[in-house]
């Protein structure tokens, strides 16, 4: 694919390095010449300096020849103006546009062809704090990651001391669990992925990534570590417009701390939140103020503000004064890598968040929903098959007959029963019907290009 990337931000930026190492052809857009000579010094793309919102400019980026723009600049209406004139001007056949403001998500009939034209539009901020409230509610885990519409979840997990499964083979999980079926589809130990089978044995300090139906979770953590006790208590450092989402998200069940530097915030997120949240106006980053608010009975400690190492230090003095747990929101991929499964337990990075939504705009075939995992090392896909034996590869076949690229899982499949998603486990002798959705791990990014191919139904089909 041709594609044409506005805005070489962070999640621009994340989005180019995936698409160049998929081996498309990529553009960069941006009026900062010095983030574009960064991108050409390290990727094979082509980048032109100017704004997004110019014909002019645009024509130079090739628009005219691509199949997509993907417009992800800071400024929203900058995005949504570019995705009119694509449509308008150049007739681009896909457009995408990145919001920061929900009012876009809840007036559609802006987006429509006679509006901005926007075909697809994602909100990094909905992503994000989707993502902080799943990792609240399933603290145990570094990441939750849900396909088909909720029933199945991707869990990844860190295998500690004392869970059941630990220092025995997968095939003990079958033992420990025998009413519950679910799929441990890939094992990282010391940062290397093993593709794993019924005599791998789970190590403490492996990441493990295991698929199960959604209303299983709690009895497969117990296999990996022990569990922790439901969160009940939460700060937050930082009231931007994510730290107010997450506290909005889980008012209902408990009432969040949120601290803020800025006075005047404060009093407008008292307004917002009301008796939902108490609001406390100081700094994150002081031990007294801290101490004071009693983070030592804290759950969870999630650090939300505009700068990585104000929640870095935020999180790792909350731990140290006792918190449970700490998350932190985390901009920079080498930062999140340093910090992760030390003192801090969680990270989150939102460009790889929101890329994963991109991404699935972009892949091939019928694909559901696509997961950035390991900060884009590796990927989750929900693909949904099409067709026959004869015009499919995996249609009307057993999972063992399936030859999957190496550096891939079939894991699970979701399948209508019944008018019901069913989640099914790719057991060796499971046969693949049309219209089922396939949960598929890859370790190897390399090989996008041959699993888009192997789930791509024939043109005999049509």
């Amino acid at each position: 694919m041709k594609i044409l990337i506005l805005g070489a931000g962070r999640v621009g930026s994340s989005l180019a390095e995936m698409l160049v190492n998929d081996k498309s052809d990529v553009t960069v857009v941006d009026t900062h010449t010095e983030a574009l000579d960064k991108l050409q010094e390290r990727f094979d793309l082509r980048t032109v300096a100017g704004t997004a919102t110019s014909i002019e400019v645009l024509r130079d980026a090739g628009i005219d020849d691509v199949d997509m723009i993907v417009a992800v600049t800071a400024d929203d209406e900058v995005n949504l103006v570019a995705c009119k004139i694509a449509h308008k001007v150049f007739n681009v056949p896909q457009r995408i546009a990145r919001t920061r403001s929900t009012q876009w998500l809840h007036n559609s009939d802006l987006l429509s062809e006679d509006g901005f034209a926007v075909d697809k539009i994602i909100s990094p901020e909905t992503s994000v704090t989707d993502t902080i409230k799943r990792l609240i509610q399933i603290p145990e885990a570094l990441q939750v990651t849900e396909f088909a519409n909720g029933s199945v979840t991707m869990l990844t997990v860190i295998a500690h001391r004392g869970g059941l499964l630990v220092s025995h083979p997968i095939s003990d999980l079958r033992a420990h669990l025998p009413t519950v079926d679910c799929r441990i589809v890939s094992v990282y130990r010391n940062g290397i992925a093993l593709l794993p089978d019924a005599t791998t044995n789970i190590e403490v300090g492996d990441e493990v990534f295991v698929l199960v139906a959604t209303e299983n979770v709690s009895q497969v953590l117990r296999e990996l570590r022990q569990i922790d006790r439901p969160v009940r208590k939460v700060m937050i450092a930082g009231g931007g417009n994510v730290g107010v989402r997450v506290a909005q998200s889980i008012s209902q069940s408990m009432t969040p701390k949120i601290i803020d530097h800025n006075k005047l915030r404060c009093e407008k997120i008292s307004n917002i939140l009301g008796s939902n949240a108490l609001v406390i106006h100081g700094d994150a980053t002081d031990e007294a103020l801290l101490t004071e608010e009693n983070v030592a009975d804290v759950d969870m400690f999630v650090a939300l503000t505009n700068d990585d190492e104000n929640n870095i230090m935020s999180a790792l003095l909350a731990k140290r004064l006792g918190a449970k747990r700490v998350m932190s929101l985390i901009n920079r991929k080498a930062y999140a890598e340093l910090v992760e499964g030390g003192n801090i337990d969680i990270t989150v990075t939102p460009s790889h968040a929101t890329v994963g939504e991109l991404l699935k705009y972009i892949r091939r075939g019928d694909v559901e929903a696509v997961h950035s995992l390991k900060r884009g090392a590796a990927e989750a896909l929900e693909i949904i098959v099409h067709g026959d034996k004869s015009t499919s590869k995996v249609i009307g076949r057993m999972v063992e007959q399936i030859n999957m690229p190496k550096g891939s899982f079939l894991g699970a499949i979701v399948r209508e029963i019944d008018g019901q998603n069913t989640a099914l486990m790719a057991h060796h002798d499971l046969i693949i019907n049309n219209n089922d959705h396939l949960i598929v791990f890859i370790s190897n990014r390399q090989i996008i290009s041959d699993i888009e191919k192997m789930f791509t139904v024939s043109a005999r089909f049509f």
